[in-house]
């Protein structure tokens, strides 16, 4: 009976949707699992099998200690996904390499600390029409991300001041407006088999602060993938630069105003998977995780 250590945030813990159900199915397949915040000092890791991180939602206030937790972890079990992917896929600076692999991504431009946020921005704002988005590179649930019009370019320099001089790199992306009709779609694969999309709905709203909670409220529904997107999210899984395929990921996606996809983010270190509007996914995750309990047995 393989032991398994569900990861999580103690913040988090009331918030995951898909915790319960996977430890169901996990269970019901015949391991023995066990819910532990990833930052628990009287964890005993090496004790599990293996280590599968979930909802370690807080980790990008504190980034640097759980990458140390992360690193340490995958010395004493397995943790999935491993160590290197984690840390290449919590700083959104993978998208410059998925760019660079061919990828159609949402375009992107980094402010880094130390450089002239003015004039980033201006040259930013040159090269882009329309609204756009600030927020961190090291940041989850859209959280201290924000939306603006061309016009708001003062509120948008604060925004990116305060994240600089909190030493934190700034991503800034065109804000695609057929998001507001058509949604984000989110692909999810297991084991590198595709298993269910969701839309969600728009997240960023005009004149609307980032959130002050853990994460923003969505809103989910089941999507049908199309094609097209099915061909991106696997060409953008291609691109990975690690051993494929991982035991999970998800591609979010948004299309632009030819109505193509692009790549809005990857997540492969604790996205939701969204068990509730895809029956039978929590059992073909629970399958993907045992298969990989089997290879590291």
């Amino acid at each position: 009976m393989p032991t398994i250590a569900l990861v999580t945030a103690r913040a988090a813990r009331g918030l995951d949707d898909d915790l319960s159900p996977l430890q169901t199915a996990l269970q019901d397949a015949g391991a023995n699992v066990s819910i532990v915040d990833w930052d628990d000092a009287s964890a005993d890791w090496g004790r599990f099998d293996l280590a599968l991180l979930r909802s370690t939602w807080d980790y990008t206030d504190r980034l640097a200690e759980f990458l140390g937790w992360a690193q340490q972890v995958g010395s004493q079990t397995h943790l999935l996904n491993p160590f290197d992917v984690v840390r290449w896929n919590t700083d959104k600076h993978y998208l410059r390499d998925l760019a660079n692999a061919g990828v159609a991504t949402v375009p992107s431009e980094f402010i880094e600390p130390g450089q002239n946020a003015a004039a980033e921005l201006d040259r930013f704002q040159v090269s882009h029409d329309g609204e756009f988005v600030v927020k961190p590179a090291i940041g989850a649930g859209s959280r201290d991300a924000q939306r603006y019009m061309r016009t708001q370019r003062d509120p948008a320099l604060v925004h990116v001041q305060r994240l600089l001089d909190a030493g934190r790199s700034v991503l800034l992306q065109p804000y695609l407006e057929r998001v507001d009709e058509h949604g984000e779609t989110a692909l999810i694969y297991f084991g590198g088999v595709f298993s269910h999309a969701i839309r969600k709905g728009p997240l960023l709203k005009r004149d609307e602060g980032p959130t002050r909670a853990l994460f923003a409220a969505e809103h989910i529904s089941a999507r049908v993938a199309e094609p097209e997107e099915l061909r991106l999210a696997e060409q953008t899984l291609a691109a990975i630069p690690f051993a494929q395929p991982l035991t999970y990921a998800r591609v979010d996606l948004i299309h632009d105003a030819r109505h193509a996809p692009r790549v809005l983010e990857l997540e492969l270190t604790e996205p939701s998977l969204f068990f509730a509007h895809a029956p039978g996914s929590a059992q073909r995750f629970a399958k993907a995780v045992l298969a990989r309990c089997v290879y590291v047995l």
